[in-house]
């Protein structure tokens, strides 16, 4: 993701009066360049995988087709009857979930926990609701299906667990930089050429151009389009990592932007009254539809996710799940001895506006929220930016010497622009690095490295020929 250095002119013929716009290029382009180089690659991982995430629905209902749909038979059994049919496979294991099947069509999930497995996996079973039959049952993280953990895992982390999560912080910290400073290069070099009466295109592509004019004039125009696709992900990318994550998070719980918890414990609970009489704890014996229409009552509505209680004296808990255009998560915990809902939360009550566009945009990420059009958006942003990446490398392999030299690349744009802004721009770059590096950690630690790897670089080579810049 790179632009040629013959966007701006060579420090050494520049006069000293150039204006604010001409001062600042220099850097932005050696800037972008190194950016472009070096954290690339982590994009490319990223846009990738994230590709794949992005169509794991879709891929799930054709490769688990024959435990998630079924032919409809007629009225479901009662949901009880369907627990105690999944139940009879694992009569050992407790039930922790269970999700009613939505449609007739559709099959219901019953959630078991399995001390044999890792903590947050369950072993799911799947049964016809209309004849009881057992399609199938399938090891779930969180309600997902194998597949989707794996592309998940795989998204986050490469499935290398917390190790592998640096690579995809790298990635979503320096997107928006790439991406801002990459169109910010983009327009100026198009502002140029009307200027200087040339057809500066921003939006469309030059199609008279060859070479490497016309890979930039593709490069550029394709950042254009997915610009706001790009920062979109690289935000709600942060709020997921570990390090710039945990500043997410302590912001948003000092405003009292975070996630409203249900409540299922009680206050005879809390105080110890755990064998209050007619208790009931067994999921078999739940009155479901009870439970649903208590739950209904309180604006939660199919599908849903029916959480059996921990300890007796506690309640269950229905939650809404995802589907396409569904812009709520409400939840309501309900007492299961006389169907009394102790607690709720109501999506447009209890969040506030910044948890609602925090959760809206995690759920847009994820590829749920507008269902197959927000799948279908996401694999188009990630294919334009791995042909962005791809022509940004091209770009630079084009502006290799031709002749006099064997460099398989071309050189980086001319070192020293930071010494043509002026004092008070320095020092607002250095403040703005600093603030940034603390708010997004491996940005700062990454841009560290480039700053050292540069001043190396010209220190090697000043010995050779006389040094005509400094860092950046």
């Amino acid at each position: 993701m790179t632009l040629s250095d013959d966007t701006v002119e060579p420090l050494s013929t520049t006069p000293p009066t150039l204006s604010v716009r001409r001062r600042w290029r220099p850097f932005a382009v050696r800037l972008h360049f190194y950016a472009g180089v070096l954290v690339a690659p982590f994009l490319l991982v990223a846009a990738v995988t994230g590709g794949l995430y992005a169509l794991a629905p879709s891929l799930e209902r054709v490769v688990y087709r024959d435990i998630l749909s079924v032919e409809a038979q007629g009225p479901a059994l009662p949901l009880g009857e369907q627990v105690e049919r999944a139940r009879a496979v694992h009569p050992d294991l407790a039930v922790t979930t269970v999700r009613p099947a939505a449609a007739p069509d559709d099959t219901t999930r019953v959630s078991f926990h399995d001390p044999t497995l890792e903590e947050d996996r369950s072993r799911t079973v799947f049964v016809d609701p209309g004849t009881g039959r057992i399609v199938g049952e399938q090891v779930t993280w969180l309600g997902y299906l194998p597949l989707s953990t794996w592309l998940d895992g795989l998204h986050r982390h490469l499935n290398l667990g917390e190790p592998g999560r640096v690579y995809s912080e790298i990635a979503a910290s320096w997107l928006w930089v790439v991406a801002l400073g990459g169109v910010c290069l983009w327009v100026g070099k198009a502002a140029a050429d009307r200027r200087r009466g040339r057809n500066g295109r921003v939006f469309s592509v030059d199609r008279s151009g060859s070479g490497r004019s016309r890979t930039m004039n593709w490069h550029g125009a394709t950042g254009i389009w997915l610009l706001a696709g790009l920062l979109f992900l690289s935000a709600t990318g942060i709020t997921w990592s570990a390090y710039a994550g945990a500043h997410v998070t302590e912001i948003r719980s000092a405003m009292n932007w975070q996630r409203p918890q249900l409540v299922t414990v009680s206050e005879q609970t809390h105080a110890g009254h755990h064998g209050a009489e007619g208790a009931v704890t067994d999921p078999a014996a739940f009155d479901y539809p009870g439970v649903l229409d208590a739950a209904a009552r309180h604006g939660v509505r199919m599908p849903v996710e029916i959480t059996a209680p921990a300890e007796p004296g506690e309640a269950v808990s229905v939650t809404e799940i995802d589907r396409a255009f569904r812009w709520t998560s409400n939840a309501a915990a309900v007492n299961p001895t006389d169907l009394s809902v102790t607690s709720s939360v109501d999506y447009w009550r209890d969040y506030s506006v910044i948890a609602k566009l925090a959760d809206w945009g995690i759920r847009a990420h994820m590829g749920s929220l507008f269902g197959l059009l927000n799948q279908l958006a996401l694999l188009a942003v990630a294919v334009g930016l791995v042909t962005v990446i791809v022509r940004g490398y091209r770009m630079w392999w084009q502006r290799r010497p031709t002749r006099g030299s064997n460099r398989a690349v071309g050189r980086p744009p001319v070192r020293g622009g930071i010494r043509q802004l002026p004092p008070v721009a320095v020092v607002a770059v250095g403040v703005t690095a600093v603030a940034l590096g603390w708010f997004l950690p491996l940005l700062g630690w990454t841009l560290a490295g480039f700053v050292v790897i540069d001043v190396i670089m010209g220190r090697v080579k000043g010995r050779a020929v006389p040094e005509k810049g400094e860092s950046l």
